[in-house]
């Protein structure tokens, strides 16, 4: 006789895809032919989401709990500069399209 386990995992979530949408948010209007187009700041969080590893998490505490204050300091670091990196790299592929 089996027994059939069922968990609901909708509390897990990758943590720095909160993050990177906050940062885009901020950001955006450092960058005048991005920040009003939704679609290409939703490609800003993408290119930023896969330059960075994924940090899954449940609740938020969890996040602040299990990360020394190194650690934090090195992922807030590494999720700034991926945001920065996608901001210019869409920007660029916008303007080489906007071209062709």
């Amino acid at each position: 006789m089996s027994t059939t386990l069922t968990t609901d995992f909708t509390s897990v979530r990758n943590h720095n895809e909160r993050a990177v949408y906050d940062a885009v948010l901020r950001q955006a209007e450092r960058y005048p032919g991005l920040q009003h187009n939704p679609e290409l700041l939703a490609d800003v969080a993408c290119v930023a989401l896969n330059r960075l590893p994924p940090r899954y998490i449940r609740h938020e505490v969890d996040f602040v709990f299990y990360l020394s204050e190194r650690e934090r300091g090195e992922s807030e670091r590494q999720l700034a500069e991926a945001v920065e990196y996608a901001f210019g790299f869409v920007q660029a592929r916008t303007a080489m399209r906007a071209r062709g």
